[in-house]
């Protein structure tokens, strides 16, 4: 069966570049136009899920609108004498007018008749002497980063089957850490107003306590003045002594 001309206008239109060294992540970016006055469904499947992230991988294109789709290859240890065979292909329907929660099942009951395709080869371009070898620690990081590609399209079909359960786990997958991560935010809130609430509670005591010995000095001081007011006599009582002294001392003389 011949295929459907595409809908979409795609640029760059037969290939994606990725520059190296790929000792880090490269981007190839992918722009999806959409030149009809229809609404058009589009999917992005690659050959190699495991080597790329597509971001967004599907979606709904409005009418005479267009989008940017970054394919990000991830770090690997780069062989020139390896032939790449990695491909990819821009899958699009025309939207029904009624499309229900889920997209998958949109594209799993599409009639293979409604389908157009384009497919796009990766050409690698590497600058002599310039690369390396990835570290461990590259490769774990490939291994940690989640898969937005779809699964593998077959040349020889038009319909593209994809395998539901790993569809389905990395759904789940994804689920999950967006739960994990809503309720690491909400205990990070917590904390934060629970340190706020400690941090006005600590200044209230310590106003408190700058205000009780403000209100206590005055106090001692009063109470060290009274108490030398009492041990202690002017001098005219001294002089007073001494003259009474004197006078007894001269009648014991005398």
């Amino acid at each position: 069966m011949a295929s459907k001309d595409q809908a979409l206008l795609l640029d760059p239109p037969g290939e994606l570049r990725f520059k190296g060294p790929f000792l880090d992540v490269v981007t190839a970016d992918l722009k999806l136009t959409n030149p009809t006055d229809k609404r058009v469904c589009f999917k992005v499947k690659t050959t190699a899920p495991k080597r790329y992230c597509v971001r967004p991988n599907s979606g709904i294109l409005e009418p005479q609108k267009s989008i940017a789709v970054a394919v990000m290859l991830q770090p690997f240890d780069y062989d020139p004498n390896e032939k790449n065979k990695h491909k990819f292909m821009v899958q699009s329907m025309y939207a029904p007018d009624i499309i229900g929660d889920s997209q998958e099942n949109l594209w799993k009951d599409a009639p293979p008749e409604s389908l157009m395709d384009t497919k796009l080869k990766c050409v690698f371009e590497v600058p002599d002497g310039q690369q390396q070898r990835i570290s461990p620690e590259a490769t774990r990081s490939l291994e940690s980063v989640p898969i937005y590609s779809d699964s593998i399209f077959d040349d020889s079909s038009r319909k593209v089957e994809s395998p539901k359960k790993p569809s389905s786990a990395s759904s789940d997958d994804v689920r999950k850490v967006q739960l994990d991560l809503k309720r690491i935010q909400a205990e990070i809130s917590s904390l934060k107003a629970e340190n706020n609430q400690l941090k006005g509670e600590r200044m209230r005591l310590r106003d408190v306590a700058m205000k009780d010995t403000v209100m206590s000095t005055p106090s001692h001081h009063v109470r060290a003045a009274s108490h030398v007011k009492v041990h202690t006599f002017p001098p005219v009582v001294y002089i007073i002594a001494a003259i009474l002294i004197g006078l007894i001392i001269g009648k014991f003389l005398l």
